[in-house]
């Protein structure tokens, strides 16, 4: 059996090299051989970004040995804090001791926010009455287990008037009613 190995490495080159390009075009510095100005970016911006493929390779990488523990479990005690008073229950044990203490934490951020800025988020209704009255900031879900310290960003959502819409459920409402299906 023989294995072949495909370098794709090219392949990426080839695509820096056009973003440049279309990235001095969308400046207004085009040249002749680029052609007309075309947009540098299209289509609209996502709403949130799940960590969950970093979150898998990091416990990998914890099982396997390349990391070491304290190096997860590294949590702020205002964030175990936080976990312990105003966090939302996760439907999950904790990855790293199986504790059932996980819980979910919010914090917003956001240019406008000003006192808000950097809160922690304890009811819904907080982020509603912030995304009718600020037009963008970013909401922050931090994955933390109190009793080891384990803590991992799971989710970056954006809300506010300008991403309009109602704002996206809790993890654990999402995975409660993906458990409830039947």
């Amino acid at each position: 059996m023989t294995v072949r190995v495909i370098d794709i490495s090219e392949r990426y080159i080839d695509v820096s090299i056009h973003m440049t390009r279309r990235a001095r075009t969308a400046r207004g510095q085009a040249s002749a051989e680029s052609g007309p100005a075309a947009p540098l970016y299209s289509g609209a911006v996502r709403r949130h970004t799940d960590y969950a493929l970093a979150r898998r390779a990091l416990l990998r990488d914890l099982r396997r040995g390349t990391v070491a523990r304290h190096d997860v479990c590294d949590a702020h005690p205002e964030l175990l804090r936080a976990a312990r008073h105003v966090g939302e229950a996760a439907p999950h044990e904790c990855p790293v001791c199986s504790a059932r203490h996980v819980s979910y934490v919010s914090y917003v951020y956001g240019d406008h926010l000003r006192q808000a800025n950097g809160r922690c988020i304890v009811h819904p209704s907080e982020l509603e009455r912030l995304g009718a009255t600020h037009d963008e900031f970013a909401r922050y879900v931090v994955e933390v287990c109190p009793d080891c310290g384990w803590n991992f960003l799971t989710r970056r959502e954006l809300h506010g008037r300008r991403h309009g819409g109602a704002p996206t459920q809790p993890e654990s409402a999402r995975a409660g009613r993906a458990r409830s299906a039947p």
